[in-house]
Protein backbone atom coordinates (compact mmCIF):
# COMPACT_ATOMS: atom_id res chain seq x y z
CA UNK A 1 0.00 0.00 0.00
CA UNK A 2 1.03 3.64 -0.42
CA UNK A 3 2.17 5.65 2.59
CA UNK A 4 4.03 8.85 3.37
CA UNK A 5 6.71 8.56 6.03
CA UNK A 6 9.80 10.30 7.38
CA UNK A 7 13.05 8.59 8.34
CA UNK A 8 14.63 11.62 10.01
CA UNK A 9 13.40 14.79 11.66
CA UNK A 10 13.41 18.03 9.72
CA UNK A 11 11.42 20.25 7.39
CA UNK A 12 8.61 19.20 5.05
CA UNK A 13 11.18 17.84 2.61
CA UNK A 14 11.85 14.81 4.85
CA UNK A 15 8.39 13.42 3.99
CA UNK A 16 8.71 10.63 1.45
CA UNK A 17 6.30 8.36 -0.40
CA UNK A 18 6.84 4.72 0.50
CA UNK A 19 5.32 1.27 0.18
CA UNK A 20 4.29 -0.75 3.22
CA UNK A 21 2.51 -3.97 4.10
CA UNK A 22 -1.23 -3.64 4.70
CA UNK A 23 -1.74 -3.80 8.49
CA UNK A 24 -4.15 -6.22 10.16
CA UNK A 25 -6.20 -5.16 13.19
CA UNK A 26 -5.40 -6.67 16.55
CA UNK A 27 -7.78 -7.28 19.46
CA UNK A 28 -10.00 -4.27 20.02
CA UNK A 29 -8.94 -2.66 16.73
CA UNK A 30 -10.26 -2.15 13.21
CA UNK A 31 -8.44 -1.47 9.96
CA UNK A 32 -9.76 1.29 7.71
CA UNK A 33 -9.49 1.90 3.97
CA UNK A 34 -8.59 5.58 4.14
CA UNK A 35 -10.47 8.06 1.98
CA UNK A 36 -9.05 11.27 3.46
CA UNK A 37 -6.53 12.09 6.19
CA UNK A 38 -6.60 15.31 8.17
CA UNK A 39 -3.46 17.43 8.53
CA UNK A 40 -2.86 18.79 12.01
CA UNK A 41 -0.18 20.92 13.63
CA UNK A 42 0.74 17.89 15.74
CA UNK A 43 1.84 16.19 12.49
CA UNK A 44 4.28 19.03 11.87
CA UNK A 45 5.66 18.75 15.41
CA UNK A 46 6.04 15.00 14.94
CA UNK A 47 8.02 15.53 11.74
CA UNK A 48 10.19 18.34 13.06
CA UNK A 49 10.60 17.50 16.75
CA UNK A 50 9.61 13.87 17.24
CA UNK A 51 6.38 14.70 19.07
CA UNK A 52 4.70 11.39 19.96
CA UNK A 53 7.01 9.45 17.62
CA UNK A 54 7.95 6.08 19.15
CA UNK A 55 10.50 5.14 16.48
CA UNK A 56 11.72 5.93 12.97
CA UNK A 57 10.70 5.55 10.20
CA UNK A 58 7.28 6.92 11.10
CA UNK A 59 4.04 7.43 9.18
CA UNK A 60 2.36 10.56 10.59
CA UNK A 61 -1.32 11.44 10.75
CA UNK A 62 -3.84 11.37 13.60
CA UNK A 63 -7.24 11.34 11.89
CA UNK A 64 -8.91 9.72 8.91
CA UNK A 65 -12.22 9.05 7.27
CA UNK A 66 -12.90 5.90 5.30
CA UNK A 67 -14.57 2.52 5.36
CA UNK A 68 -13.97 -0.29 7.82
CA UNK A 69 -11.79 -2.87 6.07
CA UNK A 70 -11.53 -5.53 8.80
CA UNK A 71 -12.63 -5.93 12.42
CA UNK A 72 -10.36 -7.43 15.05
CA UNK A 73 -11.33 -9.73 17.92
CA UNK A 74 -13.47 -8.30 20.72
CA UNK A 75 -14.88 -5.46 18.59
CA UNK A 76 -18.61 -4.81 18.59
CA UNK A 77 -20.74 -2.11 17.02
CA UNK A 78 -18.64 -1.73 13.86
CA UNK A 79 -18.92 -3.66 10.61
CA UNK A 80 -16.93 -4.10 7.43
CA UNK A 81 -17.80 -1.44 4.83
CA UNK A 82 -19.18 1.03 7.38
CA UNK A 83 -18.24 4.69 6.79
CA UNK A 84 -16.35 6.03 9.79
CA UNK A 85 -14.07 8.74 11.11
CA UNK A 86 -11.25 7.74 13.42
CA UNK A 87 -8.47 8.98 15.66
CA UNK A 88 -5.19 7.11 15.27
CA UNK A 89 -1.88 7.09 17.12
CA UNK A 90 -0.12 7.83 13.85
CA UNK A 91 -0.21 6.06 10.52
CA UNK A 92 -3.03 8.06 8.92
CA UNK A 93 -0.97 9.10 5.87
CA UNK A 94 -1.60 5.73 4.25
CA UNK A 95 -4.09 3.80 2.13
CA UNK A 96 -4.92 1.58 5.12
CA UNK A 97 -4.54 2.38 8.79
CA UNK A 98 -5.40 0.72 12.10
CA UNK A 99 -7.23 2.37 14.99
CA UNK A 100 -8.53 1.31 18.37
CA UNK A 101 -12.25 0.68 18.05
CA UNK A 102 -12.99 3.08 20.93
CA UNK A 103 -11.71 5.95 18.76
CA UNK A 104 -13.62 4.95 15.61
CA UNK A 105 -16.90 6.81 15.10
CA UNK A 106 -19.64 5.94 12.59
CA UNK A 107 -20.41 8.97 10.45
CA UNK A 108 -23.78 10.60 11.12
CA UNK A 109 -26.40 10.47 8.37
CA UNK A 110 -25.78 13.15 5.78
CA UNK A 111 -22.08 13.57 6.64
CA UNK A 112 -19.81 12.42 3.81
CA UNK A 113 -16.28 11.09 3.94
CA UNK A 114 -14.64 14.38 3.00
CA UNK A 115 -16.36 16.25 5.82
CA UNK A 116 -15.85 13.23 8.06
CA UNK A 117 -12.08 13.60 7.87
CA UNK A 118 -12.35 17.01 9.50
CA UNK A 119 -14.19 15.69 12.55
CA UNK A 120 -12.09 13.36 14.74
CA UNK A 121 -9.66 15.85 16.30
CA UNK A 122 -11.20 19.26 15.61
CA UNK A 123 -14.81 18.86 16.61
CA UNK A 124 -14.51 16.92 19.90
CA UNK A 125 -11.63 19.20 20.89
CA UNK A 126 -13.64 22.36 20.27
CA UNK A 127 -16.72 20.95 22.01
CA UNK A 128 -14.73 19.83 25.05
CA UNK A 129 -12.85 23.13 25.31
CA UNK A 130 -16.06 25.13 25.48
CA UNK A 131 -18.39 22.84 27.38
CA UNK A 132 -16.63 20.02 29.24
CA UNK A 133 -13.46 21.80 30.38
CA UNK A 134 -14.21 25.49 29.81
CA UNK A 135 -17.78 25.25 31.18
CA UNK A 136 -18.99 28.20 29.14
CA UNK A 137 -22.22 29.76 30.41
CA UNK A 138 -24.68 31.84 28.34
CA UNK A 139 -23.68 35.49 28.29
CA UNK A 140 -20.01 34.87 29.07
CA UNK A 141 -17.20 36.12 26.83
CA UNK A 142 -14.55 33.97 25.13
CA UNK A 143 -11.09 34.68 23.71
CA UNK A 144 -9.70 32.15 21.22
CA UNK A 145 -6.10 32.02 20.03
CA UNK A 146 -5.68 30.76 16.44
CA UNK A 147 -9.21 31.80 15.53
CA UNK A 148 -8.76 31.12 11.80
CA UNK A 149 -7.46 27.55 12.16
CA UNK A 150 -9.47 24.35 12.11
CA UNK A 151 -10.29 24.28 15.84
CA UNK A 152 -10.62 28.06 15.95
CA UNK A 153 -13.15 28.12 13.12
CA UNK A 154 -15.35 25.63 14.95
CA UNK A 155 -14.93 27.35 18.31
CA UNK A 156 -16.37 30.59 16.95
CA UNK A 157 -19.52 28.90 15.71
CA UNK A 158 -19.96 26.68 18.77
CA UNK A 159 -19.49 29.59 21.17
CA UNK A 160 -22.18 31.60 19.41
CA UNK A 161 -24.52 28.60 19.40
CA UNK A 162 -23.93 28.22 23.15
CA UNK A 163 -25.06 31.79 23.79
CA UNK A 164 -21.72 33.45 24.42
CA UNK A 165 -22.07 37.16 25.06
CA UNK A 166 -19.01 38.06 23.00
CA UNK A 167 -16.54 35.93 21.04
CA UNK A 168 -13.08 37.39 20.45
CA UNK A 169 -10.33 35.86 18.34
CA UNK A 170 -6.60 36.34 17.88
CA UNK A 171 -4.84 35.69 14.54
CA UNK A 172 -1.51 36.52 12.93
CA UNK A 173 -2.63 38.48 9.85
CA UNK A 174 -5.38 40.70 8.48
CA UNK A 175 -6.59 38.10 5.92
CA UNK A 176 -6.99 35.59 8.75
CA UNK A 177 -8.95 38.15 10.74
CA UNK A 178 -11.35 38.64 7.84
CA UNK A 179 -11.79 34.89 7.55
CA UNK A 180 -12.47 34.43 11.27
CA UNK A 181 -15.09 37.18 11.29
CA UNK A 182 -17.13 34.98 8.97
CA UNK A 183 -17.18 32.16 11.50
CA UNK A 184 -18.88 33.57 14.58
CA UNK A 185 -16.33 36.03 15.94
CA UNK A 186 -17.49 39.48 17.03
CA UNK A 187 -14.01 41.01 16.97
CA UNK A 188 -10.63 39.65 15.93
CA UNK A 189 -7.26 41.03 17.04
CA UNK A 190 -4.14 40.72 14.90
CA UNK A 191 -0.99 39.95 16.89
CA UNK A 192 -1.22 41.83 20.19
CA UNK A 193 -4.38 41.37 22.19
CA UNK A 194 -3.92 42.00 25.92
CA UNK A 195 -4.66 45.73 25.89
CA UNK A 196 -7.20 45.29 23.09
CA UNK A 197 -9.20 42.78 25.13
CA UNK A 198 -9.32 45.11 28.11
CA UNK A 199 -10.49 47.94 25.88
CA UNK A 200 -13.17 45.82 24.20
CA UNK A 201 -14.54 44.64 27.56
CA UNK A 202 -14.48 47.99 29.32
CA UNK A 203 -11.50 46.90 31.39
CA UNK A 204 -13.17 43.77 32.77
CA UNK A 205 -11.48 41.07 30.69
CA UNK A 206 -12.98 37.85 29.32
CA UNK A 207 -14.48 34.88 31.16
CA UNK A 208 -12.78 32.13 29.16
CA UNK A 209 -9.48 31.98 27.25
CA UNK A 210 -8.66 29.03 24.97
CA UNK A 211 -4.96 28.78 24.18
CA UNK A 212 -3.07 26.33 21.90
CA UNK A 213 0.08 28.47 21.75
CA UNK A 214 1.66 28.44 25.20
CA UNK A 215 4.61 30.51 26.36
CA UNK A 216 4.19 34.27 26.57
CA UNK A 217 0.90 34.08 24.69
CA UNK A 218 -0.54 31.95 27.46
CA UNK A 219 0.63 34.41 30.10
CA UNK A 220 -0.91 37.31 28.19
CA UNK A 221 -4.13 35.31 28.00
CA UNK A 222 -4.08 34.76 31.73
CA UNK A 223 -3.67 38.51 32.20
CA UNK A 224 -6.72 39.06 29.95
CA UNK A 225 -9.12 37.18 32.23
CA UNK A 226 -11.96 38.75 34.19
CA UNK A 227 -12.35 37.93 37.90
CA UNK A 228 -13.05 34.19 38.32
CA UNK A 229 -12.05 33.62 34.69
CA UNK A 230 -10.81 30.31 33.29
CA UNK A 231 -7.99 29.53 30.87
CA UNK A 232 -7.74 26.20 29.05
CA UNK A 233 -4.40 25.25 27.50
CA UNK A 234 -4.68 22.73 24.68
CA UNK A 235 -1.32 22.90 22.96
CA UNK A 236 2.16 24.41 22.82
CA UNK A 237 2.50 25.58 19.24
CA UNK A 238 5.20 28.04 20.33
CA UNK A 239 7.41 25.15 21.54
CA UNK A 240 8.15 27.29 24.58
CA UNK A 241 9.47 25.84 27.82
CA UNK A 242 6.76 24.31 30.03
CA UNK A 243 4.90 27.06 31.86
CA UNK A 244 4.03 27.26 35.52
CA UNK A 245 1.24 29.24 37.14
CA UNK A 246 0.86 29.67 40.85
CA UNK A 247 -0.52 31.71 43.71
CA UNK A 248 0.60 35.18 42.53
CA UNK A 249 -1.34 34.86 39.27
CA UNK A 250 -4.38 32.91 40.46
CA UNK A 251 -5.24 34.04 43.97
CA UNK A 252 -5.98 37.77 43.60
CA UNK A 253 -8.96 37.40 41.23
CA UNK A 254 -9.82 33.72 41.67
CA UNK A 255 -8.56 32.51 38.30
CA UNK A 256 -8.25 28.89 37.22
CA UNK A 257 -6.18 27.07 34.59
CA UNK A 258 -7.03 23.73 32.98
CA UNK A 259 -5.54 21.59 30.25
CA UNK A 260 -6.92 19.37 27.51
CA UNK A 261 -5.53 16.86 25.00
CA UNK A 262 -7.84 14.77 22.89
CA UNK A 263 -5.05 12.23 22.35
CA UNK A 264 -4.50 12.05 26.09
CA UNK A 265 -8.21 11.58 26.72
CA UNK A 266 -8.34 8.81 24.13
CA UNK A 267 -5.74 6.96 26.18
CA UNK A 268 -6.98 7.65 29.69
CA UNK A 269 -10.76 7.94 29.36
CA UNK A 270 -11.98 6.62 25.99
CA UNK A 271 -15.58 6.35 27.19
CA UNK A 272 -15.55 10.06 28.04
CA UNK A 273 -14.13 10.82 24.61
CA UNK A 274 -16.90 8.84 22.91
CA UNK A 275 -19.55 10.73 24.85
CA UNK A 276 -18.00 14.08 23.90
CA UNK A 277 -17.60 13.04 20.26
CA UNK A 278 -21.21 11.89 20.05
CA UNK A 279 -22.51 15.25 21.25
CA UNK A 280 -20.03 17.13 19.07
CA UNK A 281 -20.89 15.22 15.90
CA UNK A 282 -24.55 16.12 16.39
CA UNK A 283 -23.65 19.78 15.87
CA UNK A 284 -22.52 18.94 12.33
CA UNK A 285 -25.49 16.73 11.59
CA UNK A 286 -27.95 19.44 12.68
CA UNK A 287 -26.13 22.20 10.81
CA UNK A 288 -24.91 24.16 13.84
CA UNK A 289 -21.31 23.79 12.69
CA UNK A 290 -19.70 23.53 9.28
CA UNK A 291 -16.04 22.67 8.92
CA UNK A 292 -14.60 24.30 5.80
CA UNK A 293 -11.89 22.42 3.91
CA UNK A 294 -9.75 25.22 2.55
CA UNK A 295 -7.05 23.11 0.86
CA UNK A 296 -6.78 19.51 -0.28
CA UNK A 297 -3.71 17.65 -1.55
CA UNK A 298 -3.12 14.14 -2.92
CA UNK A 299 -1.37 11.84 -0.45
CA UNK A 300 1.95 12.08 -2.27
CA UNK A 301 1.87 15.88 -1.85
CA UNK A 302 1.89 15.81 1.95
CA UNK A 303 5.07 17.90 1.81
CA UNK A 304 3.07 20.74 0.21
CA UNK A 305 0.38 20.49 2.89
CA UNK A 306 2.99 20.71 5.65
CA UNK A 307 4.65 23.66 3.94
CA UNK A 308 1.35 25.52 3.75
CA UNK A 309 0.43 24.85 7.37
CA UNK A 310 3.93 25.70 8.53
CA UNK A 311 3.77 29.05 6.76
CA UNK A 312 1.03 30.09 9.21
CA UNK A 313 -0.99 31.50 6.30
CA UNK A 314 -3.54 28.68 6.09
CA UNK A 315 -7.09 28.89 7.38
CA UNK A 316 -9.72 26.25 8.09
CA UNK A 317 -8.90 22.58 7.59
CA UNK A 318 -6.28 20.93 5.34
CA UNK A 319 -6.82 17.39 4.01
CA UNK A 320 -4.86 14.73 2.19
CA UNK A 321 -6.87 12.87 -0.42
CA UNK A 322 -5.97 9.17 -0.28
CA UNK A 323 -8.70 7.20 -2.10
CA UNK A 324 -11.56 9.68 -1.85
CA UNK A 325 -12.88 11.50 -4.93
CA UNK A 326 -11.14 14.69 -6.01
CA UNK A 327 -13.17 17.80 -5.18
Amino acid sequence: MRTVEFQEYGGPEVLRAAEAKVPDPGPGQVSIDVAYAGVNFADLKARSEGYRVPALPFVPGLEVSGRVRAVGPDVTGLRVGQEVAALTEGGAYAEVTVADAVTVFPLPDGVGLRTGATLPTVLPTAYALLHTVGRLQPGESVLVQGAAGGVGTVLGRLAKAAGAGAVYGVVSSAPKAEYALGHGYDEVFVGSFRDEVRAATGGRGVDLVLDPVGGETLRAGLASLAPFGRLVSFGNASSAEPWTVGQPELYPTGLSVSGFSILGLAKTAPAALRAIASRAFETVADGTVTLPVTAEFPLESAEKAHTLMGSRTSTGKLLLRVTGPEV
